[in-house]
């Protein structure tokens, strides 16, 4: 379930979720997909700031999250993390100095622990491009091909993610700022670029130690068994089947999965099911499905046991998720000539 937060501006949106199937509900300029780690009350947030042709999105989490996220095509990515956060990107540990640069469409693969926050500035190239030359900045700066992890100074880094913090607790405390005075989107987007600027020209590409290519490895062993259990939504999952599309041993399997998702291939797998089931269950239209239709669709042969796991997952019956009206989420005009009532 998505609880959106009442404020005045278009240019401000603030989202609670306590429901990782709809994670992605409402959600502009980024895909989102998110699987809960653990079978306990969540309590994210995500607050969207919208300045012009850029926008800064905060995001935090008390669990542990694996999200799957890519950008909206014409769009670049700069994601920045707290102090405190803890978590891998791509099975690559979180770590000082460490930024995300991403081109459209490129998923980047976030297992997140509790207490996590970042801060993830979007904008098209072309602005870069254009701010670029009106402050007659000089020098090469290569723009993302794909998820790229840079290292960068610790102090510019943490600066760029203070920024941003800030910026996102002064639209929530003060949206009529972001709402009806265009010249100070204005002047806080150029303020942004500058500073992502400021960050990116000493940014280096981060070299990766040989525990970060092991990491990345095993990320990818994960990346393939998951891909391979939503492609064959209906057949059971068998440890030699998902051994053989990694190409792996099952002790490997193992390791990859633990240190990954700390929890054992198949675990993991089934809990993503469950997510599928229960965000299906969510959209569906009064008559449209069953709750025996959407388990057999994702390989839940036994109701009775996938009855059980999805209640220790989630917190209540499927039937009841099904019985639950779909919530719409709230859309806010983002256009600095609109006005919300």
């Amino acid at each position: 379930m998505i609880v959106p937060t009442t404020i005045d501006s278009p240019a401000v949106r603030v989202t609670e979720i306590n429901d990782p199937a709809s994670a992605d509900a409402g959600l502009e300029l980024i895909d989102l997909d998110a699987v809960q780690l653990q079978s306990r009350p969540l309590r994210a947030r995500r607050v969207l700031v919208h300045l012009g042709s850029a926008s800064v999105l905060f995001q935090a989490s008390n669990q542990r999250l694996r999200t799957s996220t890519s950008v909206h095509q014409g769009l670049l990515g700069y994601a920045t993390f707290g102090p405190h956060a803890r978590g891998t990107v791509n099975g690559v540990p979180v770590g000082p100095g460490m930024m995300l640069a991403a081109a459209p469409q490129f998923a980047a693969r976030f297992v997140v622990e509790p207490g996590w926050e970042s801060i993830t500035f979007l904008l098209p190239p072309e602005e870069i491009a254009l701010h670029r030359r009106l402050r007659q900045w000089e020098g090469e700066l290569r723009l993302p091909q794909r998820v790229e992890t840079l290292q960068a100074n610790e102090a510019l880094v943490c600066g760029l993610f203070d920024w941003g913090k800030r910026l996102v607790e002064t639209a929530v405390e003060q949206p009529a700022l972001f709402n009806a005075r265009e010249t100070a989107r204005a002047a806080a987007q150029a303020e942004l670029i500058d500073a992502l600027l400021a960050t990116l020209r000493q940014a280096k590409d981060r070299v990766p130690s040989r525990g970060d290519r092991t990491r990345w490895s095993r990320s990818g062993i994960v990346k393939r068994t998951e891909e391979y259990a939503l492609a064959r939504t209906g057949a059971d999952l068998r440890v030699s089947d998902l051994c053989r599309v990694a190409g792996v041993s099952e002790r490997t399997l193992e390791y990859a999965f633990k240190e990954i998702m700390a929890l054992t291939p198949v675990a993991y797998l089934t809990r993503l099911r469950l997510h599928r089931v229960r965000k299906a269950l969510l959209a569906a239209t009064p008559g449209a499905t069953t709750v025996s239709a959407q388990a057999l669709n994702w390989g839940f042969w036994h109701f009775g046991e996938f009855a059980r796991a999805y209640r220790k997952c989630f917190g209540e019956l499927p039937s009841q998720t099904l019985l639950r009206r779909p919530e719409a989420p709230e859309r806010r005009g983002w256009d600095a000539n609109h006005r919300t009532p």
